[in-house]
């Protein structure tokens, strides 16, 4: 079991700056792959940014150079974070883990709204 929090959401004008963080805990040595997605009210959740650890990255074409995802692995900490944010940036962001057993765990969701 692998067990995800997310924090850092809020309200933020548009251009402002945003660092979401998820701390994972639980069976974390099984973790290959991280990710945020995003749901935004009425459209499905799609896939911002993963990391497969130790390996690479990628983002999708919407955030690219202008979002960082990162991973501290003493803090068992996965972020992301998100520069010069739009009016469409704004939805519920979620932190997800990819396990070796095959399982995918998800976090409860950080808000994220931004509007002047």
């Amino acid at each position: 079991q692998v067990q995800l929090v997310e924090s850092g959401g809020g309200l933020v004008q548009p251009g402002g700056s945003l660092r979401l963080s998820c701390a994972a805990s639980g069976s974390i040595f099984s973790i290959y792959a991280m990710g945020w997605s995003r749901q935004a009210p009425g459209k499905q959740r799609e896939l911002v940014a993963g990391i497969i650890i130790g390996v690479s990255t990628n983002y999708a074409d919407s955030v690219k150079g202008r979002f960082t995802i990162s991973r501290d692995n003493a803090k068992n900490t996965v972020y992301l974070q998100m520069n010069s944010l739009k009016p469409e940036d704004t939805a519920v962001y979620y932190c997800n883990a990819h396990v070796s057993t095959g399982q995918n765990y998800w976090g409860q969701g950080t808000q994220v709204t931004v509007s002047s």
